[in-house]
């Protein structure tokens, strides 16, 4: 079995690889790789701190199975402009700053269940086009989750109820003997609401009404109400 024998001569051929950090740098960087979402940012952030700690090129590569000529590129990049991300940063940067801002009020004020309806607003309203899976990348990034709004309880309005019984009552008092008051409702199998996913900014509940809950039933009824007499 073949084993990378760390202390050859070979990393003699990666000359200007040492990086030093002041405590506070070294802090910054394992916070920032804390918080990172970027998969490649953090590949950066562990090079650099695994180089400055030490460990030859050949090592950190091993250790985080990429090529040995990206780590020295990674390594490179920090000690040139202190650089951790790639320059493929993605395609949130087809927005502008006012943009990108006025976008995410967009998408607070109004849910949308498909992305391929926000490439089409973001088109429409800014002539700028993006791929689905570059917006996919634009919403995570900017903290949107695909998930189902907070659904609220039904509450009958008890000022509707009372409106209700006080126009009963009158009708009741004015109809001729030979009338009718009748009662008629209909139950369907989808009356109640029904919550379906949306991209919503994490950390965020969307309330949504709810209507009250049926039986799924089909049916039709109707109820006479009889006048009765107590001569």
């Amino acid at each position: 079995m073949k084993m990378l024998d760390f202390h050859r001569e070979e990393d003699q051929n990666y000359p200007m690889t040492q990086i030093t950090l002041t405590a506070h740098e070294k802090s910054a960087l394992e916070m920032q790789h804390k918080h990172s979402g970027n998969g490649k940012e953090r590949d950066r952030i562990k090079a650099i701190l695994l180089c400055s700690e030490g460990w030859k090129v050949p090592m950190i590569a091993q250790a985080l199975r990429i090529h040995e000529t990206s780590i020295l590129r990674h390594i490179k990049d920090y000690k040139g402009s202190k650089k951790l991300t790639s320059k493929s940063g993605g395609s949130s940067s087809k927005l502008s700053a006012e943009q990108t801002k006025q976008l995410i009020a967009h998408l607070t004020d109004q849910t949308y269940q498909h992305q391929k309806d926000i490439v089409a607003y973001i088109k429409a309203t800014w002539l700028v086009e993006y791929t689905v899976s570059g917006l996919n990348k634009w919403l995570h990034q900017n903290k949107f989750s695909y998930k189902k709004p907070k659904g609220l309880p039904y509450k009958a309005d008890t000022e509707k109820q009372a409106e209700f019984i006080r126009a009963y009552e009158h009708l009741k008092k004015k109809i001729a003997v030979d009338e009718s008051i009748y009662f008629m409702d209909a139950v369907h199998p989808t009356q109640a609401t029904k919550i379906t996913s949306g991209w919503i900014r994490i950390g965020t509940d969307k309330p949504i009404k709810t209507t009250g809950s049926r039986r799924r039933l089909q049916a039709k009824l109707s109820l006479r109400q009889i006048k009765a007499s107590l001569d």
